[in-house]
C-alpha cells in the first residue's frame, strides 16, 4: 500500500468533495431536490485514495464485548448476537466495538442499498408519472444536475400549479402572490387572485381528471396506423377550413402527448369524411364524448382541450352547441381574452392563446346569432384589437382569414343586439337607417377581404370563395329582419313600405346567390364533404328561407316563386348527389333528404288545395280565375311550418323567420327523414 502522509489524505478527501457538490451539501440544502447519487465516501474510495486495487481480507473480527475484552476472559454469544452470557448474568451493558475496517465495510453496503432503493424509487415515479400523464413530476425525476425545480415551471405543463409544500418554504411563500400574479394593482379585478384557492380547494371535489386518462389509440379503439391516417387527413385538410386549429402539432405523436381528448377530436371528425375509415366513426365518437363529459367537470383542462372542443363544435352538429359552451367557459377561466396585450415576437405564447380565443369566438357565434341564441362572448376589447394578433412577426394568411371572420361576426353581434330576437313586432321605422348602415358595414367587410385570399395548396380557392358565401349569408341574415311582424300572403300584399321592400328582396337576391354557387360551382361542392357546419347550416336556412318566401310571403315581395321552387329542388338533387359519397352522418346528406321531403309535403298539400277548390267551385263552370288565385295563397295556411303539415320537420330549426328551436345535445334527431 503506497504512504501518504495526513496532509496528502486530507487534501485528496478535500478534492473528493468538491467534486461532489450534490453530497457534500445534500443534508444542508433542503430547498434542493437532488437525483439519486452513487455512494459518497466509502471503502473503496479509501482504498483508491491509498493506490490500494485490492480490496483487503479482514483477518481479524472483534467478536467480544467490550466487558469481556477488558477482563480478558472468553465472551459467549447466543447467535452471534449481544448481550453475551456473562454480562446477561450480571445486568452489564453489552456492546461490541467495531474496528474501522469494520465501520467502513458496513457504510459501504448500506450506502449501497440505499443507492438501489433510490433507483427503484426513481424508476417507479416515472411509471407513475407517465401512467398519470403528469409531466410536471417528471420534472422533478428527470432533473440530473440537481437544480432547483419551480413550481411555476412545473406547474405550466398542465396548466395548474405544482405545489410541493417541502419547496422554498421560507422567503419564497412571501413573495409567491407576486410572482404568480405580477400584473395585480390595486386597479385589478377583485377575484383576480381567486383561481390559485379554487384550484386547490376543488382539487378534492372534482374528482374527473383528463390527467388519468388514456387515448383512444391506448385502449385500443383504433389502431397507430389508423390514426395516423386519420390525423394527416385533418392536419392536410380538414383543419386549413377552419383557419389551422392545431398550428402547434405537426405530428400524430405531439397531438397524443398534449391532450387525449384533443386525438379522440381529431380520430372523429376525420372518420367522418375518411372514406374507407368511416366505420370507425360511432366508436371514435363514443370516446369523444366521454372525454368531453370528463373535460366538463376537470379542474385541469389545457389549451389543447379548448382545441379539441372548437374541433368538434365545427363538425358534430348534434353536441356543437354543448362544446362550445364548455370551450367559452374553459377560455375565459384560463384569461385568453387577455393574452392580446402581451403578444411579442420574441415568444408565441401569447399569440397562441389570442389566436385560440378568436378561434372560440367565431365558433360561439357560428351556433348562436344564426339560430337566434345569445352568443357567450361578448365584444370585449380583444375584438377590436385584433390588429395585434396580425402584427406578429410570424402571421399567417390563415390568421388572416380568421381575423376576417372576428370582425364579420363582431358586425352580426351589434345587428343581434340592434334587433334582438322577438320576429313577431316589425322593425322600428327609426332603426332603417342602422340597418342600412350595417348593410354598408357587409359590402365593405366584402371589398377589404375579397382579393385579398389567394389560392391556398390545401383547400384551393376556398378562402376567397369563401369571403363570397360568408357575405351574402350574414346579408340574408339582416335583410330578413324586413319581414318581421309581416302579415302572410294574400293579406300581405301592402304590408311592406317600399323602403323595406327594397331590403326584403336583397335577402331574397342573397339567398338565390347562396344556391346558386352551390348548384352551379362544381369545385365548391367537392369542398362540401370537409367544410364545417356552418356552411352546411348556411345551405339549410337558404333553401328554408325561399321555400317560406314562395309559398307564405310571395304577396310580400314579388317573386318568381315557381322559379325560386326549382331553384330549391334543384339544390336538394345537387346536395342528394353529392351526399351520396359522404357518411350517412355528414350533415349534408341529411339536408339534402329534409329538403326532399319539405318538397314532397309541399306538393301533397297543393293538390290537396286545388282538389278542394275543384270541388266547391265544380258546380259554377269555369273556375280557372279563382284556381290561379287560391293556388298559392292557400298554401299559406295549409302549409304550416310550426302547426300544420311542417310541424316536427328537421328544417324547422333553419329558419329566420320563426322562432327556432334547434336541438342543443344528445337527442335522437333524425331531421325527420323517416317520418
Amino acid at each position: 500500500m503506497s504512504k501518504h502522509s495526513f496532509h496528502d489524505t486530507h487534501a485528496e478527501m478535500a478534492n473528493y468533495s468538491a467534486s461532489r457538490p450534490q453530497e457534500a451539501n445534500l443534508s444542508h440544502s433542503p430547498t434542493r431536490i437532488s437525483a439519486p447519487s452513487p455512494v459518497a465516501v466509502g471503502a473503496e474510495t479509501f482504498r483508491r485514495i491509498f493506490g490500494d486495487s485490492k480490496p483487503p481480507d479482514i483477518s481479524r473480527k472483534i467478536s467480544a464485548c467490550a466487558a469481556c475484552r477488558k477482563q480478558k476472559i472468553k465472551c459467549h454469544m447466543r447467535n452471534s448476537e449481544p448481550p453475551c452470557i456473562r454480562c446477561k448474568k450480571r445486568g452489564l451493558p453489552c456492546t461490541v466495538n467495531r474496528s474501522l475496517q469494520m465501520l467502513l465495510e458496513s457504510d459501504e453496503v448500506w450506502k449501497d442499498q440505499l443507492g438501489r432503493k433510490m433507483q427503484r424509487m426513481e424508476a417507479a415515479m416515472k411509471m407513475l408519472a407517465e401512467k398519470l400523464a403528469m409531466p410536471e413530476l417528471l420534472l422533478f425525476v428527470e432533473d440530473e444536475n440537481g437544480d432547483i425545480i419551480d413550481q411555476e415551471t412545473a406547474g405550466d405543463c398542465r396548466g395548474v400549479d405544482a405545489s410541493i409544500n417541502s419547496v422554498n418554504i421560507g422567503n419564497e411563500s412571501k413573495n409567491r402572490l407576486a410572482a404568480k400574479f405580477p400584473d395585480i394593482t390595486p386597479a385589478s379585478v377583485p377575484a383576480s387572485c381567486l383561481p390559485e384557492i379554487t384550484e386547490k380547494s376543488s382539487a378534492g371535489i372534482l374528482a374527473a381528471d383528463t390527467g388519468t386518462e388514456m387515448d383512444l389509440v391506448t385502449r385500443g379503439i383504433v389502431s397507430i396506423r389508423e390514426a395516423e391516417d386519420l390525423f394527416n387527413m385533418y392536419h392536410d385538410q380538414l383543419d386549413h377550413y377552419v383557419y389551422r386549429i392545431i398550428p402547434n402539432h405537426s405530428t400524430l405523436a405531439s397531438v397524443r402527448k398534449g391532450s387525449p381528448l384533443l386525438t379522440a377530436a381529431i380520430c372523429t371528425v376525420s372518420s367522418l369524411h375518411h372514406r374507407s375509415l368511416r366505420p370507425l366513426f360511432d366508436c371514435c365518437y363514443k370516446e369523444f364524448v366521454r372525454l368531453c363529459a370528463i373535460n366538463a367537470f376537470s379542474s385541469r383542462n389545457t389549451l389543447d382541450d379548448i382545441r379539441a372542443l372548437c374541433i368538434g363544435a365545427f363538425w358534430l352538429d348534434e353536441i356543437s352547441w354543448i362544446l362550445v359552451g364548455i370551450a367559452v367557459r374553459i377560455a375565459a377561466e384560463k384569461q385568453l381574452h387577455r393574452a392580446f396585450m402581451r403578444i411579442t415576437d420574441d415568444d408565441p405564447t401569447y399569440y397562441l392563446q389570442a389566436r385560440l380565443y378568436y378561434l372560440v369566438y367565431v365558433c360561439d357565434h357560428h351556433f348562436s346569432i344564426p339560430y337566434g341564441r345569445t352568443p357567450m362572448t361578448g365584444e370585449y376589447e380583444a375584438i377590436h384589437a385584433t390588429s395585434s394578433l396580425l402584427g406578429f412577426a410570424d402571421a399567417t394568411e390563415d390568421d388572416a382569414r380568421l381575423i376576417s371572420q372576428v370582425d364579420l361576426w363582431s358586425t352580426a353581434s351589434q345587428i343581434f343586439s340592434t334587433f334582438g330576437t322577438n320576429i313577431s313586432l316589425p322593425i322600428p321605422t327609426n332603426t332603417i337607417s342602422q340597418l342600412r348602415r350595417f348593410n354598408i358595414s357587409l359590402d365593405t367587410w366584402r371589398a377589404d377581404w375579397n382579393e385579398r385570399f389567394v389560392h391556398n395548396n390545401h383547400v384551393g380557392n376556398y378562402p376567397r370563395k369563401g369571403v363570397g358565401l360568408h357575405y351574402h349569408f350574414l346579408k340574408l341574415y339582416l335583410c330578413s329582419h324586413a319581414f318581421r311582424g309581416v302579415l302572410k300572403a294574400p293579406n300581405a300584399l301592402q304590408a311592406l313600405s317600399p323602403e323595406l321592400r327594397e331590403i326584403a328582396e336583397m335577402a331574397v337576391a342573397s339567398a338565390t346567390y347562396i344556391l346558386r354557387t352551390v348548384n352551379a360551382d362544381v369545385e365548391w361542392q367537392g369542398y362540401l364533404n370537409g367544410l364545417p357546419l356552418y356552411f352546411d347550416t348556411m345551405i339549410a336556412f337558404a333553401a328554408v328561407f325561399l321555400i317560406k318566401t314562395a309559398t307564405e310571403y310571395n304577396g310580400t315581395v314579388k317573386v318568381d316563386t315557381v322559379g325560386l321552387l326549382a331553384l330549391v329542388e334543384e339544390n336538394m338533387l345537387v346536395l342528394q348527389e353529392v351526399g351520396r359519397g359522404m357518411s350517412a352522418n355528414h350533415l349534408i346528406s341529411r339536408i339534402g333528404g329534409a329538403i326532399k321531403v319539405l318538397l314532397e309535403r309541399r306538393k301533397t298539400a297543393r293538390e290537396t288545395s286545388l282538389d278542394e277548390d275543384r270541388a266547391s267551385d265544380g258546380e259554377a263552370g269555369d273556375t280557372a280565375v279563382q284556381t290561379l288565385y287560391t293556388q298559392d295563397y292557400a298554401m299559406a295556411d295549409e302549409f304550416d311550418w310550426v302547426n300544420g303539415t311542417f310541424a316536427g320537420s328537421a328544417l324547422q330549426g333553419y329558419d329566420l323567420l320563426s322562432p327556432h328551436n334547434m336541438p342543443s345535445g344528445f337527442e335522437d334527431w333524425t331531421f325527420g327523414v323517416e317520418d
